[in-house]
């Protein structure tokens, strides 16, 4: 049952605030420049890093495409007839869950480990005047 409900809370969670971020972002860019940086200073840090908010509509969003996309694949074996005993079904309710957890923290780890090997942005050496 819980598995049934948060498809549909992903699902509607991802259609609303998902296209609300997007005309968001649609909206900055048709504005012009001082509203694309109002849109920046929103979600982002000085760095170009996502501050709090960032990373709650970006994480928040990430767990909701993967929650639903295994409930989905879920739904899919189940109308192919298949995982209807009761064992089987409750391990792959779980499964759903713990496998959407798992590719957000690997999606967020690979795109925090991106940041971490990039190389240190350094300030050019002055010239020398002759």
């Amino acid at each position: 049952m819980l598995v049934s409900i948060l498809h549909r809370v992903t699902g509607t969670g991802m259609a609303t605030v998902g296209i609300a971020v997007l005309l968001w972002w649609l909206g900055a860019l048709a504005a012009g420049e001082e509203a694309y940086a109002g849109f920046l200073d929103c979600l982002t840090t000085d760095a170009g890093a996502p501050n709090w908010l960032g990373y709650l509509l970006g994480i928040g969003l990430t767990l909701s495409f993967f929650q639903h996309m295994m409930a989905g694949i879920r739904h899919f074996v189940m109308d192919a007839g298949a995982a209807f005993e009761l064992k089987s079904n409750k391990g792959f309710a779980i499964l759903t869950m713990v496998v959407s957890v798992l590719l957000t923290a690997a999606l967020w780890g690979y795109l925090g480990y991106e940041q971490l090997r990039a190389a240190p942005a350094t300030t050019p050496a002055a010239a020398e005047v002759k």
